[in-house]
């Protein structure tokens, strides 16, 4: 065998290294392509391609596989694979469990649970693995109706997929199931009346972002997503807070906004130091924060509801300045996140009422409209191929046009379901997560 000469060897290695780099970052195509995140490929709640408009508990169901264990964690897509995570209990209590007089309180919070981490076979609902990740008794319980101790949504970037499960820390799984990292964050978290943790990791390039924000001592972090190393933890002054971390891009410069009670706050991407600041949301806020060019909207909408909308490229305490373009209380959302598609913001309350405004100006091209009978909602709207979709706690779809008039289309029906995840939409089908269940629906 011929001996290769130095350069040839370098040469050889150089374009191992760069083949390599490639097949570890994502290309565009397969980002747009796939619903890798919560909230989406562009983090707008907006899917590309099309999404099947007609269904029911005869039509267009490719498959329906149950769930077990308790989780609202929306489901995540990348080509044919599906992720996405639960918690089930072991039947064994520990310690007395205490109960609030209202609907929020201390639900299962005495009882050990194994976290799971599970992976679907996208074309025939099999499940392909699943992965204990931890087996926990909760310092805390959840919200008896709307919590779950898997409600925060894993991320994937098509080579591994990270699963956090908030005060039981985070666990970074290749795409066949191999666990090749975890980390524990050292923090129990003290959520608002015990209402559970659910805040999503947001993953960017080679940065994990996660927020915890509770009643005790709140940071932000960032990680290097391949081997967990904690890069950078910068301290926040908040609450209980349910919104995720957004990686907005302004000038060519990144930086990471989180939407909270006390401020939303604009941090460095590569350090962490405090960019922004502005005051002036309400208390629980869980919508997460989205950007239309140079601005960022965010959102409460329960005590001192408002939505506002934040101009980036300033620095400082921008509470009450003329960075803050416009706002409004008048129809804002307390869970759901605001869709944005062609300049429009979308805006759905809990109750069931639909505003569309003008993202520049802040007009509404309608506010606070009723859908065709009440509803209640906890799931984030998804966009499609022209429609609105939003599923109902009540077992309907409601599927609205998107554009300046409001009309809806039709609703989609299936019995005896609930959905409180965000439904997710790939490859020309949504993906519905009701309280036991996980559907498929396509056209075809």
């Amino acid at each position: 065998m011929t001996k290769l000469s130095n350069q040839t060897t370098i040469a050889v290695l150089f374009s191992i290294l760069v083949a390599a780099v490639l097949v570890a970052q994502p290309s565009e195509t397969a980002l747009q392509q796939n619903w890798s995140q919560w909230r989406g490929p562009t983090n707008t709640g907006v899917a590309v391609g099309d999404a099947p408009t007609q269904w029911s508990d005869t039509l267009n169901i490719h498959w329906k596989t149950l769930i077990p264990g308790r989780g609202f964690s929306s489901p995540i897509i990348w080509e044919d694979r599906i992720f996405l995570t639960t918690a089930i209990p072991t039947g064994v209590k520990k310690g007395p469990q205490t109960r609030l007089s209202f609907a929020g309180g201390n639900a299962d919070g005495n009882l050990e649970h194994r976290f799971e981490v599970m992976s679907l076979d996208r074309l025939t609902g099999d499940v392909l693995w699943k992965k204990t990740a931890t087996v926990a008794t909760p310092h805390e319980g959840y919200h008896r109706q709307y919590g779950s101790f898997a409600s925060n949504s894993p991320v994937t970037d098509g080579t591994y997929v990270w699963a956090s499960f908030g005060s039981r820390g985070i666990y970074c799984y290749d795409m066949q199931g191999t666990l090749i990292w975890t980390k524990d964050f050292g923090v129990q978290m003290k959520m608002q009346l015990q209402f559970g943790e659910g805040a999503a990791p947001t993953l960017d390039g080679n940065y994990l972002f996660l927020t915890f924000d509770h009643n005790g001592d709140s940071f932000i972090v960032a990680l290097d997503k391949k081997t967990g190393r904690e890069l950078w933890r910068t301290p926040r002054d908040e609450i209980s807070n349910w919104s995720m971390p957004l990686v907005v891009e302004h000038n060519g410069q990144r930086q990471i906004v989180v939407s909270a009670t006390n401020k939303t706050r604009a941090y460095e991407y590569e350090t962490g130091r405090l960019i922004w600041e502005a005051g002036g949301l309400g208390l629980n806020t869980i919508p997460a924060p989205v950007q239309f060019g140079d601005l960022v909207f965010a959102m409460s909408g329960f005590r001192s509801p408002r939505l506002m909308a934040i101009r980036l490229g300033n620095t400082g305490d921008l509470t009450n300045t003329q960075a803050i373009v416009w706002d409004t209380t008048r129809g804002t959302s307390y869970t759901a996140s605001p869709v944005l598609h062609d300049g429009m913001l979308y805006v759905l309350t809990d109750s069931g009422m639909l505003s569309n405004f003008d993202a520049k100006t802040g007009t509404p091209h309608y506010q606070r409209v009723r859908l065709p009978k009440p509803y209640n909602f906890k799931a984030s709207p998804v966009a499609a191929a022209g429609n609105l979709y939003l599923a109902t706690e009540d077992q309907d779809v409601v599927i609205v046009k998107l554009g300046a008039k409001f009309e809806v289309v039709t609703t989609n029906t299936l019995t005896d379901e609930s959905f409180i995840a965000t439904p997710a939409i790939a490859h020309g089908d949504i993906f519905l997560r009701s309280r036991t269940a996980l559907y498929r629906i396509g056209a075809n």
